[in-house]
């Protein structure tokens, strides 16, 4: 009767701790968001793919609304996470710095500083893609007039792109417009080619070689040379086989991406979220290859965007080293 009485003591004392354990981490969330929104870019592109896949796993493991919207891209992102027009969104450190210093196009003049760091990405590498076809096989092949896309008007590749090939010395009829559409045109022959600026492999050119065959065209190592000296950029190879066109490397350029949050943002909302993108890399490199670079070693690529407390917490709990004065402090 007596190991009766303490099993049911027992039992109502674990029910009373586990009932307090619930209550807790419901009062934990009582500063929470009902649901949530990452802000992409064009569907078609790596920033779609990529933002769609960390929304879908974040809503599912936090038990919370979420999903992606389609949006301009890096420059718009900046301005709607800034603005807490959109609680998250993807953005590139170039328009991330222009941003800040207030020069995006969408907000001229008004230093967007309310977007924090929330954890790194990938790499965006920019390509240039036409159909074997058109007999271009370098950047030189370009003639004067060409119709180039370079994706939607204010994403990294329309800021970025343009002028990268004009330091080349190409003249051109500039394009904008979503990656798939920008894909279809290339494969109509309505445009001569397109300047992709996203995370390999891009879908809309693997969707595009799979109808048609196409050239992947890369840099000369001085053309490499001469964008990294005038652009915020680094010199990389798309490695081959990244697209079945690809059967050797391709020398390119890149810049680093990474996810960003409204400042405001509840710290232990952002800290769960970080935790269950960061905690699952083998989910997220099923999301996008491109994910094989969101790691905690990359953390030290944005070297002045402040980290959201919440993302920094969880970074230097594991192995990251923020320094406390590049975390935003309200």
């Amino acid at each position: 009767m007596r190991n009766r009485k303490l099993m049911t003591l027992a039992a109502g004392a674990t029910a009373m701790l586990m009932s307090a354990g619930a209550a807790m981490a419901q009062a934990d969330r009582s500063d929470w968001p009902k649901s949530f929104t990452v802000g992409t870019a064009s569907q078609g592109g790596t920033y779609f793919t990529y933002g769609s896949g960390w929304a879908n796993l974040v809503a599912k493991e936090l038990g919370i609304t979420g999903s992606a919207e389609v949006t301009g891209g890096p420059m718009q992102n900046m301005a709607l996470v800034s603005t807490g027009d959109l609680p998250f969104g993807m953005t590139t450190m170039g328009p991330a710095r222009e941003s800040m210093d207030g020069e995006n196009p969408i907000a001229p003049g008004v230093p967007l500083t309310n977007a924090c760091a929330m954890f790194p990405m990938y790499t965006t590498p920019f390509s240039v893609t036409v159909l074997s076809s058109s007999g271009i096989n370098s950047i030189a092949d370009i003639k004067p007039g060409a119709r180039i896309g370079f994706g939607p008007a204010g994403s990294s590749s329309d800021t970025y792109f343009p002028k990268m090939l004009e330091e080349l010395g190409v003249k051109f009829d500039r394009r904008n417009g979503g990656w798939s559409d920008l894909a279809g045109q290339l494969q109509d022959g309505l445009i001569d080619v397109v300047a992709f600026a996203a995370g390999v492999p891009v879908p809309a050119v693997s969707q595009l070689e799979v109808q048609t065959d196409i050239n992947i065209i890369p840099f000369t190592e001085q053309e490499q040379a001469k964008i990294v000296k005038a652009f915020p950029v680094a010199a990389q190879e798309i490695p081959a086989g990244t697209y079945k066109s690809l059967t050797e490397p391709a020398r390119s350029v890149s810049m680093w991406n990474f996810a960003i949050a409204n400042c405001d943002l509840p710290e232990s909302f952002v800290y769960e979220t970080v935790k269950t993108v960061m905690g699952d890399h083998d989910r997220m490199v099923g999301i996008h290859k491109a994910a094989t670079e969101t790691t905690v070693a990359n953390a030290d690529k944005n070297t002045f965007m402040p980290w959201h407390p919440g993302a920094a917490k969880w970074f230097n709990e594991n192995g990251a080293n923020i320094s406390p004065d590049l975390v935003h402090k309200k």
